[in-house]
Parts: structure tokens; C-alpha cells; sequence
């Protein structure tokens, strides 16, 4: 058993992407095309086979959502005056590819990702790279996640209307 810890630095970019569509379409037309994670349906599924079929169905765009807070609301009567919703976002039978060789490699699945109103009224979408985070691992196969990520994040990119970053 291995008792020492570990300390890893690695690079993160941040992509902010304005998109075309007013803050509250914004966010409906993302929850749209990043459908809730049916979770319930997951749960009951027996193999792997068919968690894979079922995430083709469920996140047909390649990611599902896992988590929606509405910040504002939750700093409701604070001096923030910002529109912002928080998600994580991701496909698990992708990060499943990652996790099989770093169980840590879960720390970035599913991706933080953030749609806000900016000061001047244009929407946004903040997510970090992919591909970065998970090249800290010094491991091919996770790192080849990270592309596929990168890929993926790309094309949802311009499924929201914005675009892509030559970063990405």
C-alpha cells in the first residue's frame, strides 16, 4: 500500500465562448441539446453494453447533463447581480475510458461548465479545456479521453452557435 501523497500541477484553460442567443434562451437551448442524464434509467441497467446504448440515446450531442444550479438564485439579495447557471456536463461512458487507468482522472468528469450574462448583456459559456486537465495524468489513454472531449466540446460549441476556439 502506497501512503506517500501527491502533488500534480498542471496547465487549464478557460474557453469563453459568447453565444448568439439572449442569457435565458441560452440556457434552454443548451438544456435542450445536453438533455438531463436519465439516472434512474442508468441505475437500473445490468451491463455495459447497454449503459453504452442508452447514453447514444440519452446524450445524443455527446454529453448529459448532471447538475443545474441557478446561481442567482442562490445569491439571491447578495451584490452580485450576475445571470449565471452552473452545470456539469459529460457522458460517464466516456470518462469511463479515464477512470479505468486513474480512478483521480474523475475529479474532471463531468466538466463544470457556465452560462452567464455578462455586464454588457452578452451571453457566455465558460468551460475549461479538456484535453489540458487531463494531459497532467502523463497517460496516453487518458489523454486521448481529453481529445475526444476536446472534439466533443467543439462540436457542441457550434451546435450552441458560437465559436470555436482555435485553442480547442
Amino acid at each position: 500500500m502506497t501512503t506517500d501523497n501527491a502533488f500534480i500541477d498542471h496547465p487549464a484553460r478557460r474557453l469563453v465562448v459568447t453565444l448568439p442567443r439572449p442569457y435565458d434562451e441560452a440556457c434552454e437551448h443548451f438544456e435542450t441539446v445536453v438533455p438531463e442524464a436519465d439516472l434512474a434509467r442508468f441505475f437500473q441497467l445490468g451491463s455495459w453494453k447497454a449503459t453504452l446504448e442508452l447514453a447514444e440515446i440519452n446524450g445524443p450531442h455527446g454529453f448529459m447533463r448532471y447538475y443545474r444550479s441557478d446561481l442567482c438564485a442562490l445569491m439571491a439579495g447578495s451584490p452580485s447581480l450576475w445571470k449565471a447557471t452552473q452545470y456539469l456536463m459529460g457522458n460517464h461512458t466516456v470518462a469511463e475510458l479515464a477512470f479505468r487507468e486513474d480512478a483521480s482522472a474523475g475529479l474532471h468528469a463531468p466538466m463544470p461548465s457556465l452560462i452567464y450574462a455578462d455586464p454588457d448583456g452578452d451571453t457566455k459559456l465558460a468551460v475549461d479545456q479538456p484535453s489540458l486537465l487531463l494531459d497532467s495524468y502523463d497517460n496516453a489513454g487518458i489523454a486521448e479521453v481529453g481529445r475526444e472531449l476536446d472534439d466533443r466540446l467543439a462540436q457542441l460549441i457550434t451546435i450552441l452557435g458560437g465559436d470555436v476556439p482555435p485553442q480547442l
